[in-house]
């Protein structure tokens, strides 16, 4: 099995062979007698390292929390997943309490870039993405406060799709930031994508994935400081997938989103949710001291412990305000798109300073978080392009979900060169 392949060391933190041998044995039943539970049934799936499953100690990639008692029941999104019929194999790496993007744990170790080894994987769903692209797994599922999901996607050559907050339940989960958390899957495809969050966003009545015509929708290149210190080669993959994209039907138009980027901007002149909120999260499970935390991680959680609870309250409203701000930049039909990341996965030893840590860690964040603070759904989609992985991110109007999958698909159509009429 893949997964007890060299390519796999820090990859899972908890592998269930013999649950997950039964529930492929249930599975196979079902399919001989024509009860298949529908297109997640039987499919191998990874849970990342922060939802509960019964039995096992939620450690969420910190060794403060190893001595937490065991989950007694599973997560909502894993009670989901199995009623779906999917194979739950085990829980991925993932960096410390979900607070880093680079992919890098001192505690649990870190998996290595799949296409170089000498390179961070992501975060800070690190296993979740390497589970897929190793193909250990179908899909993944991970959460994403400020591109958990999409940044490792974008790094390692994956699909993640991050959703509008609240339509998929994050009780049973380690909660980084209350506000911000969301809860995704990373796979191959973003029909993959799809499946899975119709499964965990409990959709009564599922549906098919119907690709966008290239015709009916519009990009809205967001040009301004996100392209903003982008490597050479992240800019010439992008500037290539527009020419594919245009040359497949696409309309695509230059725009700006610079007035909601000083709103959030305005935001985080005063702190970040993370945090804050992160504090209250570990206080709750009776963590009062910060010892054994991540030197790295741990200056973060004091940062935000010295905001003023009427600032906190500011941040909240400027939010709000912001949320309502940009959607009215939408038009009928457009989705924003940018370059994931504005570099390519760094080299593992470029980390060894902590200067180094924070001014990466920092870039990789700046795109993807643009869409956890002002709420709408994203994907990050793979560019066809030979060497290290690039990604291209898509950002859509807050509870559009659906339609932004749609445009994806089609785009992934196009930038694989198998479009067909839709």
């Amino acid at each position: 099995m893949r997964i007890h392949a060299p390519e796999a060391k820090n990859v899972f933190t908890t592998v269930f062979a013999d649950a997950a041998r039964w529930e492929a044995e249930a599975a196979d039943r079902r399919g001989a007698a024509g009860a298949s539970r529908g297109p997640l049934d039987g499919r191998i799936v990874s849970v990342k390292a922060l939802f509960d499953v019964a039995g096992t100690v939620t450690s969420s990639g910190s060794a403060v929390l190893r001595a937490l008692a065991p989950a007694v029941e599973d997560a909502e999104i894993v009670k989901r997943l199995r009623a779906a019929g999917a194979i739950v194999i085990g829980k991925t790496q993932m960096t410390e309490f979900a607070f880093s993007a680079l992919g890098t744990n001192p505690h649990d170790g870190m998996p290595g870039n799949p296409r170089d080894r000498t390179r961070v994987p992501g975060g800070s769903s690190s296993g979740a993405a390497v589970s897929v692209v190793e193909r250990m797994v179908d899909i993944a599922i991970g959460s994403d406060t400020g591109g958990s999901l999409r940044i490792p996607a974008a790094l390692s050559g994956a699909v993640g799709f991050k959703p509008t907050s609240g339509f998929v339940p994050t009780a049973g989960a380690f909660s980084l930031s209350s506000t911000l958390d969301t809860i995704g899957p990373i796979a191959a495809s973003v029909e993959d994508c799809f499946v899975a969050d119709q499964v965990l966003s409990g959709e009564v009545a599922p549906s098919r994935l119907r690709p966008a015509s290239p015709g009916t929708f519009r990009l809205v290149v967001a040009r301004g400081r996100l392209f903003d210190r982008c490597e050479p080669e992240v800019l010439a993959a992008f500037e290539n997938a527009m020419e594919r994209l245009r040359s497949g039907g696409s309309q695509i138009k230059d725009g700006s989103i610079e007035a909601a980027l000083d709103d959030v901007a305005r935001i985080d002149r005063i702190g970040t949710f993370p945090s804050i909120e992160v504090g209250a999260t570990l206080r709750s499970l009776g963590i009062s001291e910060l010892d054994g935390i991540d030197p790295r991680t741990r200056v973060r959680i004091e940062a935000g412990a010295r905001i003023l609870g009427t600032d906190y309250v500011r941040m909240v409203r400027l939010r709000q305000a912001a949320i309502r701000s940009f959607e009215r930049c939408f038009g009928n039909n457009e989705a924003f798109v940018v370059p994931t990341t504005p570099i390519r996965a760094p080299l593992i030893s470029s980390l060894v300073e902590d200067a180094a840590f924070h001014e990466l860690n920092g870039l990789v964040l700046r795109n993807p978080r643009v869409a956890n603070v002002l709420d709408c759904p994203s994907i990050s989609l793979p560019l066809p392009i030979e060497g290290l992985p690039v990604g291209l991110m898509l950002i859509g109007r807050r509870n559009a979900d659906r339609h932004l999958l749609e445009i994806a698909s089609s785009i992934e159509m196009i930038l694989r060169g198998n479009l067909r009429g839709t």
